[in-house]
């Protein structure tokens, strides 16, 4: 392959089709396409109406975001280029009409199918019929495009929990996606919940283990189609485009450090010496967009599918306790509006010491809240949210108590294939990054953008902070002060012990002026 190859002269011209172009990434893609490659095509994104809003609507609602400011003040001519379909992956043929179809085939030479559910929670039958039939489905679209050039499949690096070191090649599923696929078409929900323990195997929930099926349906499809896979590690907020830290979710590693800045998260399951498998979502939507270029501008095609494994964990190894400290260190600094408790939350991997403070830092406050609420007469709350926190630490554990290993050749073979020019524009390296600063702008990036918080109010929460400071303190000596008297209360030797202590405690202050006097009796 030619080296020093351009992004922006292959996708010159060429209309491309997004699948998931609402979610986290896919809105970064957009955004990326329309502002860092002005000669693009079209670029079209399948919608489906949701939340009594049409398609048109949350089209107009995307471009508002923050997201699309620079390209609203740089380039707003681009947004022209961007054109809505209604249809869903749930349906086949995306529920499109002929001519639609007929347009695409004409048209669209780039498909970027990123449309997946990430609840990792959520039972087999949704998992599959959105990841794994989804994939199918849409596949099958890629198979009526006319001129095809490449089809990127966005997967996930964390969906073969069964290999010790995953790198960049398919393995074998653990049952065929056609007899998965069927079977959620003729169970019902009670009997898919008795199957699904079985046919998870290895697997830690059906999200994974929905994507790893995709990634067969994929590779099948080698044979017809030009496909790469793209599997990333845990994705976060932007590092640098389209502006530092910008996410829309609280998802990941984000939320558990708001949850935590928040005080409701004081405990979670979590190995702080390993490594943390992250890589920032822009930096991700560059090697993507560039992955497809050079799979796209074979010339030959090559013998085995391409995957590429998306991480940085190798680059700039971060362990998950100096991602704790440092957000420690900076909420301190800068804490967060109103947190619930002082916000000094810790990881252990001691599953009893979890379970106790879970109990004590969660769930007792959980229903002293939800009490006063009820006694002013106001909507109990806190209880239901901690329910969902312990829901989500719990299906988080998994990913943060044990090792991953990510080969990642050719990622790092991407900055070397591109110009010099695009290597800055399309940056995958981070070797060089300041790892804390990037922490401090995932964290404020999540204040502003998800919690709508006013940054420039850092004094008063400063107060408010050091208040709950020592309000913490009281309530722990006061705590431990009840618990020595509970012992007390009922145990006969530490009542002796402490009926032979009297006397001492009535000489502590002759003892005391002896010293302090210099006075000796010899």
């Amino acid at each position: 392959m030619a080296s020093n190859i351009s992004v922006r002269e292959f996708y010159k011209g060429r209309s491309v089709l997004v699948t998931g172009g609402t979610g986290f990434m896919g809105k970064v893609l957009v955004e990326k396409l329309l502002y860092s490659i002005p000669d693009i095509g079209n670029v079209y994104i399948l919608l489906r109406p949701k939340r009594g809003k049409s398609v048109a609507q949350r089209l107009e609602d995307m471009q508002r975001l923050p997201l699309f400011d620079r390209l609203k003040t740089e380039r707003p001519s681009a947004f022209k280029k961007l054109k809505a379909l209604q249809g869903d992956v749930l349906f086949q043929d995306f529920g499109l009409s002929k001519s639609d179809i007929e347009n695409l085939s004409n048209e669209v030479s780039v498909v970027f199918h990123f449309a997946a559910t990430l609840k990792l929670e959520a039972p087999l039958k949704d998992n599959v019929d959105m990841n794994t039939s989804g994939t199918q489905r849409t596949l099958n679209i890629a198979k009526q495009l006319k001129n095809l050039s490449i089809f990127v499949h966005l997967s996930t690096a964390f969906c073969y929990p069964d290999y010790q070191v995953l790198n960049e090649k398919v393995h074998a599923p653990p049952a065929k996606p056609d007899d998965v696929m069927r079977l959620i078409e003729w169970l019902d929900d009670k009997q898919l919940a008795i199957l699904t323990p079985a046919l998870l195997g290895p697997h830690p929930n059906c999200y994974t283990y929905s994507k790893r099926l995709a990634e067969n349906i994929v590779e099948t499809a080698f044979d017809e189609l030009p496909v790469v896979i793209c599997r990333p590690s845990i994705v976060c907020p932007t590092y640098m485009e389209p502006m530092p830290g910008w996410v829309d979710s609280l998802n990941g590693p984000v939320g558990v450090m708001l949850g935590a800045g928040k005080g409701v998260i004081r405990t979670m399951m979590c190995d702080g010496s390993l490594v943390a498998q992250v890589i920032p979502v822009d930096v991700a939507i560059n090697a993507i967009i560039a992955v497809g270029m050079i799979e796209g501008s074979r010339k030959e095609k090559p013998e085995v599918i391409p995957v590429y494994n998306l991480n940085i964990g190798h680059q700039k190894p971060t362990t998950w306790g100096s991602v704790l400290e440092v957000a420690k260190a900076y909420g301190r600094k800068e804490p967060l509006e109103w947190p619930l408790w002082y916000p000094n939350g810790d990881i252990t991997t001691n599953k009893a010491l979890h379970e106790f403070r879970r109990f004590f830092y969660h769930m007792i406050p959980a229903y002293f809240i939800d009490f006063l609420l009820l006694i002013f007469g106001q909507k109990r709350f806190m209880l239901r949210i901690q329910d969902r926190i312990s829901q989500g630490l719990y299906v988080l554990q998994y990913f943060t108590t044990r090792n991953w290993c990510f080969g990642a050749e050719k990622y790092d073979s991407i900055q070397e294939i591109l110009n010099e020019e695009e290597k800055v524009i399309f940056n995958t390296n981070l070797i060089n990054a300041d790892r804390d600063e990037y922490m401090r702008k995932c964290v404020n990036g999540g204040r502003v953008f998800c919690l709508k918080e006013d940054p420039h109010k850092i004094s008063r929460n400063i107060a408010y902070h050091n208040f709950l400071y020592v309000l913490d303190w009281i309530v722990k000596i006061l705590f431990w002060l009840l618990v020595l008297s509970y012992v007390v209360s009922w145990s006969d030797p530490v009542k002796h012990l402490f009926s032979y202590g009297g006397p001492v405690v009535k000489a502590l202050p002759f003892l005391g002026r002896a010293v302090f006097d210099g006075s000796n009796n010899e």
